[in-house]
């Protein structure tokens, strides 16, 4: 089976961010960057269904400037065959954008899957993944947290508010994957060294016109540092009229 696993390059989520001067991105003096965590997901995914399948070739494809090939080394170092690199300067927040230019891509490709993470971890948009199904004219699952495919038809499970479901669709399709499919594998030192042999094409992006932009950036208000008021049972009338009066959430 010919899948393709379309990933981002990301900060590092567990660390304490600053806005740039700009005032309308984040500053990325110190930042350190990896695949998204749902990508991490898809291309797991990927491989595991060429491995049930007994074999087939995994595509990852990632849009940026140069450093995003340390992050498709990556996807090649855990079992992926080959990378695209779409080269832009920048990543635009426009998804529509990002949809366009792959699109143009994965179209004509013969890939009988295109996967997606849910969603990035830096814009939580969730939108790519259906756009490039919209353009290409596929069927879409999104948010699939278990996925199996046999015989040309897919079956991927979804995990919905106190339930889940369970939906069929024909190939080819783009599915976005949700935590629970599996946990990525890391990378194993035969993985590395065989990874720099791996190609890696390097493609200009052709990008949609970007019609969404970020006009202001700004962090959360810090939080009131909390407040010990007592122990035990004698302390809860006091808690209660706290919460009544100063927090008024009762």
């Amino acid at each position: 089976m010919k899948i393709a696993v379309c990933i981002k390059r990301v900060p590092d989520m567990d660390v304490r961010f600053k806005i740039a001067a700009s005032g309308t991105a984040v500053d990325e003096a110190g930042l350190k960057y990896d695949m998204s965590d749902f990508d991490g997901y898809a291309a797991e995914a990927a491989l595991q269904v060429n491995e049930k399948g007994g074999g087939g070739e995994v595509t990852a494809l990632c849009l940026g400037p140069d450093a995003v090939q340390e992050t498709l080394r990556k996807a090649l170092s855990m079992g992926i065959d080959k990378a695209v690199h779409l080269k832009c300067d920048a990543v635009p927040f426009d998804g529509w954008a990002i949809a366009q230019a792959l699109a143009a891509q994965l179209g004509g490709g013969g890939y009988d899957l295109i996967l997606f993470g849910r969603m990035s971890i830096d814009s939580s948009n969730q939108s790519v993944g259906p756009m490039v199904a919209e353009l290409l004219g596929l069927p879409c699952v999104t948010a699939a947290s278990r996925l199996d495919v046999s015989g040309g038809t897919g079956k991927a499970q979804r995990e919905l508010e106190g339930a889940s479901e369970t939906v069929e669709f024909p190939l080819p399709a783009v599915v976005s994957i949700d935590e629970g499919v599996a946990r990525p594998r890391y990378p194993s030192l035969k993985g590395i060294m065989a990874a720099k042999k791996k190609p890696l094409e390097v493609k200009p992006a052709q990008l949609g016109a970007v019609t969404v932009t970020v006009t202001t950036m700004e962090l959360p208000p810090e939080r009131n540092a909390g407040r010990i008021i007592g122990e035990g049972p004698d302390m809860v009338p006091e808690l209660v009229r706290l919460l009544q009066t100063e927090a008024k959430v009762l």
